[in-house]
């Protein structure tokens, strides 16, 4: 971790000097006084985004206008994406000067040769408009980002199991993730999204996680939406890592055991059925699958380990159940133990990525940042006979948009 920080940091403060450098020379030929005022205006967005950071927890982001802190918040992150994506095309350059210099003093007949080829434009104010460009898209694109945020997407998969029960096959899971109904701002869009899923007719919902941010009361505005979740075998959740209130400051130790305690109520009062720990059978005609539901269990970065899955199978071996299904928030509990310990699960369902809320997903490419910290970040993997899908997450959290990985409501058939 301190790596990644000091290496992160390194690339802040490269991308800080560059993009001065570079927007210093961008608009030294401009006539005053749009020198002067473009010049100021890159120093005074740099000082406010720097400030925003330094004064984060005194602004009181709660009351500002939702658009205009989803725009300045979108713009803060482009831009110092912007300015690290400055700093390598730039570094790249100074790199190249660097061993042409190097190569000319060993051998001075390169540079004849080099300067008898003509150059056109440099290769310098070449690589100088690609980092601005780079810069401009990355800002331009963080914001369009924001239009995304409830551009609900439907993943439909099939996926066939040799030991499911004859009665089971055919049956349809919906699965959604990572609501975090405290960065919600629209009932309209979050209600569009359930209808979206109600359309499908699933037979079963799993939620796997992070309904809110901090606090219980982020739901309730939204009680009246998601109870309209129902299905024939009903509709089971977990905890995510951000339910339990621990990234915020209570006044006592009991003030947030009741945070926690009514947010079970609320999920009892939609009508979904919570999971901590503990495993529910499910039968047709004689024929059964089990569902295991833990609290949130992850080995990355220090998250809670509040998860026991040998809980939630304590009494299971004697049910002789064939086919098995995890609820467990956080994917790198199945690299962690599902795969090594518990290799009769047939099929994890998992979310707290979000993709990262940011990537690219074309035909042939998959790519977010965040599959360098998690090997298995969203989709289907299947690791043996083993089955884990990462849900994208239904919600947003910090960057109030969706940047080529949009929110996602899966779709299950078992065959």
């Amino acid at each position: 971790m301190k790596t990644r920080f000091l290496i992160t940091l390194g690339l802040v403060v490269l991308g800080e000097i560059y993009s001065f450098v570079l927007v210093r020379s961008a608009v030294r030929n401009l006539p005053n006084p749009w020198k002067a005022i473009l010049f100021g205006l890159y120093i005074l967005l740099t000082l406010l985004t720097w400030g925003s950071l330094f004064f984060f927890r005194k602004i009181d982001w709660a009351h500002l206008p939702h658009m205009a802190r989803n725009i300045f918040v979108a713009f803060t992150i482009g831009f110092f994406v912007a300015k690290i994506l400055i700093a390598t095309v730039m570094l790249i350059d100074d790199l190249r000067r660097l061993f042409l210099g190097l190569t000319f003093r060993l051998f001075p007949s390169a540079k004849a040769t080099t300067l008898s080829m003509g150059e056109g434009i440099s290769r310098s104010q070449f690589l100088k408009s690609i980092a601005l460009v780079l810069g401009g898209l990355s800002v331009s694109g963080f914001l369009y980002g924001i239009t995304n945020r409830y551009n609900y997407q439907v993943k439909k998969i099939r996926i066939k199991f040799k030991n499911l029960p004859e009665r089971f096959r055919g049956l349809r899971i919906a699965q959604i993730s990572d609501i975090h109904a405290g960065s919600f701002d629209s009932h309209d869009a979050v209600l569009r999204g359930v209808e979206k899923l109600m359309e499908q007719k699933p037979d079963i919902i799993f939620f796997t996680g992070d309904l809110v941010n901090n606090k219980a009361e982020e739901i309730k505005p939204y009680i009246d939406i998601f109870s309209r979740l129902k299905a024939p075998l009903g509709v089971y959740s977990i905890l995510g890592n951000h339910d339990y209130g621990d990234y915020v400051q209570w006044d006592s130790p009991e003030a947030k055991a009741a945070n926690l305690e009514e947010l079970k109520q609320i999920q009892a009062q939609m009508g979904w059925k919570l999971m901590m720990n503990e495993h529910v059978i499910l039968e047709r005609e004689g024929e059964k699958i089990a569902i295991l539901g833990i609290e949130n269990w992850g080995a990355k970065a220090n998250f809670p380990k509040y998860g026991n899955l040998r809980q939630a199978y304590e009494g299971l071996a004697e049910k002789d159940v064939p086919f098995k299904v995890l609820l467990s928030h956080d994917p790198s509990h199945f690299d962690a133990e599902v795969q090594s310990r518990f290799t009769d699960i047939d099929l994890t369902l998992s979310g707290h990525t979000h993709g990262m809320q940011f990537g690219v997903e074309i035909p042939g490419i998959k790519w977010s940042p965040v599959k360098y910290v998690y090997s298995k970040w969203a989709g289907l993997y299947q690791v043996g006979r083993q089955y884990l899908y990462v849900n994208r997450g239904y919600g947003f959290l910090g960057y109030p948009g969706r940047l080529g990985i949009l929110p996602e409501i899966t779709i299950i058939d078992l065959a």
